[in-house]
């Protein structure tokens, strides 16, 4: 985008083109580049033009509020499926639950990125691949392997979208960068309209109440369904039409969440000494540690996404560094707990994929911690730290198709 911006630096037209394709990563590295081109006309218009400081809200081209709004519909009368078609609700939701918002936020940044027609088909074909697979595996009581691919596939569908996201298959490092940051501020939008809608949904029912009406199933059959499919990809729109919105509270989200999380972690490690507990013959407490890793791992990586878009201080760089040496722990301890459990009672399904999953953890950390200790020491570059964390999410990507689509026939089915 840079190199795009300073070579049509004198093409209006092109320009207007870079920024109405990606809003966010323009206006992210025009002000970056904006210090060095303080000669040029054009450039102090699009700095006024992009840091106008507007707190009104967009709602962007009518097509893409269209776009969407058909999506919420989609997506709420998937949700509904099982009652539309008699599908027994336990089968359908453990294993489509996934279907009812990816295919629409994927379908979403596809048309909104322009992805070619090869991409397209790609990426409808994985879609289509992975709902017939799911649905066709053997409803096994008790089966380790269609649980453990219940549970990935909504990770191997995260990872279509960030390809949808990035407008294709591509090596491009700062779009992944830029989808890990898409998804801590999707969050937080999301956490804002789930609790808004939580309170309308109070009033409303505490209304009708008050009249004799009671509409409590016929709320939550519908308005409540919808309303929590449609809520995400609502989300999505608020924050690629107001990037506003939300790029002056994530980084400080990531400010204040990165301390919070260092304390809470080491008081954590102090109080499991204290009180003696043992991953390696306490099945639960290992569980509930592996989540717990994976939840730092994401603050982690969000924190990082988000410094490399704007300067923060050093003091923050060292707290980085610090929750990844004790992430690093952790990811230990975690380990030697699930081979100490194969070695004592051999290979699983569920043992297999810990192992391999805080292997693939470990790895990560070991680089990301590498690099963060050079910002700390020799003032090296935040952006690299970044660049390693994008380099590596493929590596999740293959691992989630793996345990998805692999695993149910390397285990029999068990």
């Amino acid at each position: 985008m840079k190199s795009e911006i300073l070579t049509n630096l004198d093409n209006p037209r092109q320009l207007e083109k870079l920024y109405r394709d990606n809003k966010p990563t323009f206006k992210r590295e025009f002000n970056t580049l904006y210090p060095q081109l303080s000669e040029s006309p054009y450039a102090h218009v699009w700095n006024a033009r992009l840091n106008y400081d507007d707190d009104g809200l967009s709602w962007g081209s009518t097509s893409e509020l269209l776009f969407i709004l058909v999506s919420a519909l989609l997506a709420g009368t998937t949700a509904k499926l099982p009652q539309i078609l008699s599908i027994p609700e336990e089968f359908f939701y453990t294993r489509n639950v996934g279907f009812i918002l990816f295919p629409f936020l994927i379908a979403y940044f596809v048309w909104k990125r322009k992805a070619d027609l090869q991409n397209r088909l790609l990426l409808g074909g994985l879609l289509l691949a992975a709902l017939i697979f799911i649905n066709l595996l053997p409803d096994t009581p008790k089966s380790d392997t269609l649980a453990l691919s219940m549970l990935h596939l909504p990770l191997f569908l995260w990872s279509l979208l960030c390809v949808a996201f990035a407008g294709g298959f591509r090596h491009d490092l700062r779009k992944r960068l830029d989808y890990l940051s898409f998804n801590g501020e999707l969050i937080i939008m999301t956490g804002l309209i789930l609790i808004t809608g939580g309170l309308l949904t109070g009033i409303t029912i505490g209304l009708f109440t008050l009249i004799g009406l009671r509409i409590e199933e016929f709320y939550f059959q519908y308005v409540v369904i919808f309303g929590l499919s449609a809520a995400p990809l609502v989300g999505t729109y608020l924050t690629q039409t107001n990037p506003q919105l939300v790029n002056r509270v994530s980084p400080v989200i990531a400010r204040l969440f990165c301390p919070l999380v260092l304390v809470t972690l080491v008081a954590y490690l102090i109080a499991i000494l204290i009180y003696q507990k043992d991953p390696y013959n306490d099945r639960e407490f290992l569980i509930l540690f592996n989540v717990l890793l994976v939840g730092v791992m994401a603050i982690i990586f969000f924190s990082v996404a988000e410094s490399t878009r704007s300067s923060i201080y050093r003091i923050e760089h060292l707290l980085l560094f610090l929750l990844s040496v004790v992430t690093i722990i952790v990811n230990g301890i975690a380990l030697s707990a699930i081979l100490f459990r194969i070695s004592e009672w051999g290979f699983t399904p569920n043992r297999t994929v810990v192992l391999g999953s805080n292997i693939l953890i470990l790895v990560n950390l070991v680089l990301v911690t590498g690099k963060l200790y050079g910002v700390v020491a020799s003032k090296k570059d935040i952006s690299e730290v970044g660049r390693t964390i994008a380099a590596y999410l493929p590596l999740y990507f293959l691992w989630a198709a793996i345990v998805t689509f692999l695993f149910p026939f390397l285990f029999g089915f068990k």
